[in-house]
C-alpha cells in the first residue's frame, strides 16, 4: 500500500507556530503508513525589516513550498499566527498564489486541518481558523476540525489553554510565552487526527 503523504504547511515569525507545527507532524507520523512532511511558506518580509522585529532565523530544515507542490499531498495541515483575526499575511499570500490550482479545482477533495497562534485571548482563537476556513472552500478541499474529539483537554479551565473545536492553538503573548504541554499534546492529537481521516479518504475516495 503506497504510504498516504500529509504536508504540513506553516508560518512562523516568533516559532510558536513552528513548534507547533513540529508536534502536529509528530502526531501525524505516529499513525501507520502515513508521511508527514513538514513546509514553510515563503517570507514576505525585507530581511531588513525581520532584523527590526528581532525575528529568528527561519528553520533551516524545512524546505519552502511551491503552490504546485500541494498537488503531491494526499491531506494537508495548515497552519499560521493571526493577524487582526486572519491568517497572516505571509500565509494569505500563498493561498493568492494558487489560483492556477483553484481555476483546475486541483486540490477538491482533500482534507485539511488548521492550527494557530495568536496573542491574546481576543486574538481570534476561533476567528483566525473560521475565516481561514474560505480558502479552503474555494479550493473544494475538505475541513477536518477537531471538535470535542480532544476529550477532557478541551475544556480545561485551570490554565490558559489555546485551540478550540476547529483546531489547536497556543497563545504567544508578548512573545515570550511558549506553547504549553496541554496545547503540544492537543496539536500531536490533531496531527494522528487529521492524518487517520487523510488515510481513510485516500484509501476509499469519493465517488465520482
Amino acid at each position: 500500500m503506497a504510504a498516504t503523504k500529509l504536508y504540513v504547511v506553516y508560518y512562523s515569525l516568533y516559532r510558536h507556530v513552528e513548534i507547533m507545527a513540529r508536534e502536529v507532524q509528530r502526531g501525524a507520523n505516529s499513525v501507520q503508513d502515513v508521511e508527514a512532511t513538514l513546509w514553510q511558506v515563503p517570507e514576505t518580509l525585507s530581511n531588513t525589516i525581520l532584523q527590526k522585529m528581532n525575528a529568528p532565523a527561519k528553520a533551516a530544515d524545512v524546505p519552502e513550498i511551491r503552490p504546485e507542490q500541494l498537488l503531491e499531498a494526499d491531506g494537508f495541515l495548515f497552519g499560521f499566527p493571526s493577524r487582526f483575526g486572519v491568517m497572516a499575511a505571509q500565509f494569505k499570500a500563498f493561498f493568492d498564489a494558487t489560483n492556477d490550482l483553484w481555476e483546475r479545482q486541483a486540490l477538491a477533495g482533500k482534507p485539511a486541518g488548521i492550527f494557530w497562534s495568536t496573542g491574546f485571548h481576543g486574538g481570534g482563537q476561533e476567528l483566525t481558523a473560521l475565516t481561514a476556513i474560505t480558502q479552503l472552500a474555494h479550493h473544494g478541499m475538505i475541513f477536518v476540525p477537531l471538535g470535542y474529539t480532544f476529550g477532557s483537554g478541551m475544556f480545561e479551565m485551570n490554565e490558559v489553554k489555546g485551540g478550540s473545536s476547529y483546531g489547536a492553538g497556543t497563545y504567544a503573548a508578548d512573545g515570550s510565552r511558549e506553547p504549553t504541554e496541554l496545547e503540544l499534546q492537543q496539536a500531536f492529537y490533531q496531527g494522528k487526527y487529521v492524518a487517520e481521516i487523510t488515510k481513510k479518504l485516500k484509501n476509499k475516495p469519493l465517488a465520482s
